[in-house]
């Protein structure tokens, strides 16, 4: 499989659909393994690396996962199609710019993929759309029970799962919920759930994860303790209670700005359409926080009726593979991801600077709505 294969659309867990999806973008547990027999990847040579490495990628390539399978030597990747793995969210920055021999296997509908070598040996990881952590822990599980018959975890009677970094030993799990929270931000409560989160012990981080602050008022939650707790209940508090809570306050603030604000609303909405309409230079992080105001507006009026003027004309427009309809949410979360910049330079077939990267960005936004 060539990453071009891929780059021109959007995969299955952000398509829009799933539970909760008009503010729950996408659900992922993750696992953190270690064989036994081995050192920690920070004590280890070059050579041990490429063992652990031959080992791992000859199990992972032998599992029957319901679809095709690939795999990508990172170190030997390209530095633009490792930034396009990032932005894809199918390994993680450490991994793309680490050292020594590592790999990725993926599935192609890239619901699964499983980093070698990354910080600890093995990190397997399943993403869903919308609220779905139950469907993924069901998964993951699965197929990490596939890959212990045939090769043996680092694991201890007392400490469990034994990793890298002490915030992973035990269960190994993380739980991580991507959340789109604009009216929280437009109503400056904000700051109360990043407090509230903090009070959990849980991890904020944005977009692309860990290092990165949050661009487009998306959120990325999980859990940062795996010690002393199962799996199955970090999943059930996170599904059950957390995330449930959250998209209560964030839809309580939508209402606010329907109710009590619609000019602000409206506003929002207007120049986000007009800038994204026109502008023939935009960067990444302005577009992302302009497509944002549309994601709210759009979401708003197919799950609170909202019809303020700027809604309306919002939800009238016809573009990109939506045209015989409204705009929709699958088309703006297309445009989250194919106006990145290695998505960009990736399609486009050449290494663009930051200038040429702005233009064509602005370019297929004014494409995709004004059609």
């Amino acid at each position: 499989m060539k990453l071009t294969d891929i780059s021109g659309d959007i995969n299955e867990w952000l398509d829009g659909s799933g539970p909760l999806a008009d503010i729950v973008i996408s659900s992922r547990i993750r696992l953190a393994r270690n064989i036994a027999g081995h050192k920690f990847l920070s004590c280890c040579s070059d050579d041990e690396k490429s063992a652990i490495l031959k080992k791992l990628k000859d199990v992972l390539m032998s599992l029957e996962l319901g679809d095709k399978i690939f795999y990508l030597s990172v170190d030997k990747t390209p530095v633009l199609n490792r930034h396009f793995l990032v932005e894809r969210h199918l390994i993680s920055r450490h991994h793309a710019f680490g050292k020594g021999p590592r790999g990725v296997v993926m599935a192609q509908r890239e619901f699964f993929t499983a980093m070698i070598n990354e910080e600890d040996h093995l990190r397997i990881q399943v993403l869903k759309g919308g609220l779905q952590l139950s469907r993924c822990f069901e998964q993951i599980n699965r197929v990490d029970d596939m890959i212990e018959e045939k090769v043996g975890y680092a694991f201890s009677p007392r400490f469990g799962y034994l990793t890298a970094c002490p915030t992973n030993l035990g269960t190994g799990i993380r739980v991580s919920v991507m959340l789109h929270l604009p009216a929280l931000k437009m109503t400056g409560q904000i700051e109360k759930f990043l407090n509230a989160t903090r009070d959990m012990n849980l991890a904020v981080r944005g977009l692309f994860g860990e290092g990165t602050q949050a661009s487009g008022d998306f959120y990325q939650l999980s859990n940062q303790v795996a010690l002393g707790v199962s799996e199955s209940d970090i999943v059930a508090q996170f599904e059950k209670t957390i995330i449930p809570e959250i998209v209560e306050y964030e839809q309580a603030a939508r209402e606010q700005l329907l109710s009590k604000e619609p000019e602000v609303l409206d506003d929002k909405i207007s120049r986000a359409m007009a800038l994204l309409r026109n502008a023939h230079l935009i960067s990444s992080q302005e577009a992302l926080l302009l497509l944002s105001h549309l994601r709210m507006g759009i979401n708003m009026h197919e799950h609170m009726g909202a019809t303020t003027p700027a809604i309306k004309k919002l939800c009238s427009l016809r573009g990109g593979a939506d045209k015989e309809g409204g705009l929709s949410i699958a088309t703006i979360n297309r445009l989250f991801m194919l106006t990145q910049p290695a998505h960009l330079q990736l399609n486009h077939g050449k290494v663009l600077d930051p200038a040429h990267r702005d233009a064509l960005r602005a370019k297929i936004i004014r494409s995709a709505l004004n059609q």
